[in-house]
């Protein structure tokens, strides 16, 4: 089986063991190196390290200090951590249909969204390409709003040369599966000190200095241990984006012009840094997505599928008062007809030659 993701992270052994030996674990010096090295990938003075990216958007909506009624509008098309943490953080989540080019929220469909009581405008760069800030910006800076961005799958994208992250209060995922991960972890990036300040009071049960309290505060700390496993990463993420790219242009190149298979696309003034490499299996194709899938899956090809319906098309959020439900057909197509193939750092060439071959027998080309 070639496998949809391969976790690499041997090169963490001798910071680990610093760590491990020092017999100091918790959030300390190797935390901060951590952040340092974050922030400058995102170009912003500051990167608050946590304990993972659900932590990371929950922790960026508190320290907005959002009311009961207080409106979020995010894509309905994402992991369920976006919506669970406008939920958790007592917001009412809303809803803007996706662009199928680049599966990310249409900027167009978020003024029909707006209401006297939106306070918060939560893009998902999805995938490994950042949405269309060009036209977000002007719209958070119309109508007053705060910008979270759920940068969970976008570390190192850019949009017109500016990082992810670095628009608003940036929220990255470190998850095992991630292009750069901590085995669990999330971080928040700003440029905003006194934000900042505020989160870091905030993940440290609202201390400033030990025992003295601040606020209601909560446990939402990395620990040394887990920033050592980052750190490579970081100082090695230019190498790693470089592989998934090229990787990415040998999948497009190999898939070009098969019937029923819509490729995914790097948009003018973006970078992509493909956390995933998704397909759209159209309605014209000899089979549906989910028999593709069982197909692939057969012959030894790893895939997924993120994510099978929209975010909100469970019952738990259906008959949640704070959801409010809206018409997004593409959402729902896209959730119909995609599909992610590996495109991993650890895929050689005879393994990309078998993906492209495999896929293209599948589907009959």
């Amino acid at each position: 089986m070639i496998p949809i993701t391969v976790v690499d992270v041997a090169a963490a052994e001798q910071l680990v063991l610093q760590v491990l030996r020092s017999g100091a674990i918790a959030q300390g010096p190797m935390v901060k190196r951590f952040e340092d090295a974050f922030a400058g990938v995102a170009g912003v003075p500051h990167a608050v390290a946590v304990n993972n990216g659900t932590t990371a958007l929950v922790a960026s909506l508190q320290v907005l200090d959002l009311q009961p009624g207080d409106e979020v509008i995010t894509s309905p098309f994402t992991f369920v951590a976006t919506l669970n943490a406008i939920l958790e953080a007592g917001a009412t989540a809303r809803f803007a249909d996706i662009r199928e080019d680049d599966f990310n929220i249409d900027a167009d469909k978020v003024q029909a969204a707006l209401t006297p009581n939106t306070k918060v405008l939560m893009p998902v760069h999805l995938y490994g390409q950042m949405a269309d800030m060009g036209k977000i910006m002007p719209l958070v800076q119309e109508h007053g709003l705060a910008l979270v961005e759920d940068s969970a799958q976008a570390v190192g994208a850019t949009y017109e040369g500016r990082p992810s992250g670095s628009f608003g209060l940036g929220c990255f995922s470190l998850y095992a599966t991630k292009n750069i991960t901590t085995a669990e972890g999330g971080v928040i990036t700003t440029s905003d000190d006194t934000l900042a300040d505020r989160l870091r009071v905030l993940r440290n049960q609202g201390m400033r200095q030990r025992y003295q309290y601040e606020v209601a505060g909560h446990n939402y700390r990395m620990t040394d241990i887990h920033a050592a496993i980052g750190i490579p990463q970081l100082e090695n993420l230019e190498t790693i984006t470089k592989a998934r790219q090229a990787n990415a242009e040998t999948l497009t190149k190999g898939l070009a012009g098969v019937k029923g298979l819509r490729l995914p696309q790097v948009l003018p003034g973006r970078t992509h840094v493909w956390h995933q490499y998704t397909v759209l299996i159209t309605d014209d194709a000899p089979i549906s997505r989910d028999e593709f899938a069982a197909k692939l899956t057969e012959k030894g090809i790893g895939n997924g599928i993120y994510y099978p319906k929209t975010v909100f098309d469970y019952d738990c959020y259906r008959d949640n008062p704070k959801v409010v439900i809206s018409d997004v057909p593409v959402a729902e197509r896209v959730a119909r007809q995609a599909l992610s193939l590996p495109v991993h750092p650890k895929l050689t060439d005879a393994e990309l030659d078998t993906i492209i071959s495999t896929v293209r027998e599948v589907l009959g080309a």
